[in-house]
């Protein structure tokens, strides 16, 4: 497989998914790396496979007096950088590959190796001034291309279908498109019905929703998607993820920031919000792992432009 999108940033981790002192194991563009995070929070990531018999370092453990990696056939340790760990002292050879980092805001990027082709986009370091973070949802590796995914976050109709049962949705309409590149701006309007008691109970962040959601979405192409929207007791910023793990597997994960001013509302609004996050990304992976393979459309619906800017943007990078 050719690797996709190659130079493109991608964020594959929150510093919060790591914990410390245990090892992740991330697969990249086919390529499987272990990553891991001490005590003092520095971040780790090499080959997952180790040199000597091919054992994924990822079931191994982290001793944390060396901040190295055991192998767990036969517990041979190895840096952060690569270097093997023997006898109290460290090789100055390179034998696994290190995957460089870059660490902004507690979000985890790389470029896998690449020569860099777009920045980290500066979307982020805006959402983190103004907002708090309050946690990661649905992290979930989804059978399907990534273009197939990334066409889904740029398809504001699949709204009125996949997520009308949850949101009570009656009309969605795109009020405003705008491009400039490998960004893109909408607004939309969502009109809602109303919640059962049932479902009140079960998703909570249901009942503070107005019947008029009006949001905006913000886009850096290729992995990030931002709904800003408002509700009466705080505002959410929703970073939904996505980077291809292999060529018919993509991995996603959403993160949650919000502007919440009582601590009561902030406990009960963190919990929802992430549940009902976590339920989107369930239902984006169900009708996106449902898909037949892909045909010329034979129907065209409003604002399908925005989803084809998307398409244009992957098949020309």
């Amino acid at each position: 497989m050719e690797p996709i999108l190659p130079g493109a940033p991608w964020l594959i981790a929150h510093r919060s998914m790591l914990g410390v002192n245990k090892p992740h194991k991330i697969t990249l563009n086919t390529h499987d790396y272990v990553i891991w995070q001490n005590q003092k929070g520095e971040i780790f990531a090499i080959d997952n496979i180790c040199p000597h018999m091919q054992a994924p370092l990822s079931d191994g453990w982290i001793c944390q007096e060396r901040d190295t990696i055991t192998c767990p056939f036969h517990a041979l340790e190895f840096d952060g950088q690569g270097r093997l760990y023997r006898e109290d002292k460290k090789d100055t050879q390179l034998i696994t590959k290190p995957l460089e980092l870059i660490i902004s805001n507690d979000c985890i990027w790389t470029y896998a190796g690449f020569e860099p082709k777009l920045p980290i986009p500066d979307l982020h370091q805006r959402i983190v001034d103004e907002y708090e973070f309050i946690g990661v949802s649905g992290e979930k590796s989804i059978k399907g291309d990534f273009l197939s995914n990334i066409m889904v976050n740029y398809d504001y109709n699949h709204q009125n279908g996949t997520h009308k049962e949850l949101f009570k949705i009656t009309s969605c309409d795109v009020t405003y498109f705008e491009e400039k590149g490998y960004y893109a701006q909408v607004k939309q309007e969502l009109i809602r019905d109303n919640n059962t008691l049932g479902e009140l109970l079960k998703n909570p962040i249901l009942g503070i929703l107005p019947k008029t959601l009006t949001n905006t979405l913000e886009y850096a192409f290729p992995s990030t998607t931002v709904l800003f929207a408002k509700t009466p007791i705080g505002n959410i910023a929703q970073i939904h993820i996505l980077y291809p793990e292999v060529e018919k597997r993509t991995k996603t994960f959403i993160l949650m920031y919000a502007q919440v001013v009582n601590p009561l509302m902030k406990f009960l609004f963190q919990n929802s919000v992430l549940q009902a996050a976590a339920t989107v990304i369930e239902q984006d992976t169900g009708a996106v792992e449902s898909l037949y393979p892909k045909q010329k459309p034979k129907i065209r619906l409003p604002n399908e432009e925005i989803m084809f800017y998307a398409e244009k943007l992957y098949r020309n990078w």
